[in-house]
């Protein structure tokens, strides 16, 4: 699904505009973004949360040379399924 498909489902769905539904849609994506990288992790009860990872500095390895690279610490987001998404994934 593209984020104007997204859009136009959460317009059909809410019985909003489009444009409306954009403006949604952006706030909660600022808000999550903004809420990440203050280390904060956001939760959404029965959907899942969004998780910020520290990532360790390491060594890799490039796949076409074989070279190895020396990878710098960095911070990412994961997102953990919650119960009620799972359940209706697997049900």
């Amino acid at each position: 699904m593209t984020k104007a498909e997204l859009i136009a489902a959460m317009a059909a769905g809410a019985d909003i505009t489009r444009d409306q539904a954009r403006l949604a849609l952006d706030a909660f994506t600022d808000t999550v973004t903004g809420a990440l990288k203050k280390g904060d992790d956001v939760r959404i009860v029965g959907f899942g949360a969004f998780v910020v990872v520290d990532r360790k500095a390491g060594v890799s390895r490039n796949p076409q040379t074989g070279a190895t690279i020396s990878r710098p610490a960095s911070r990412t987001a994961r997102f953990r399924l919650g119960e009620g998404l799972k359940s209706v994934l697997n049900g």
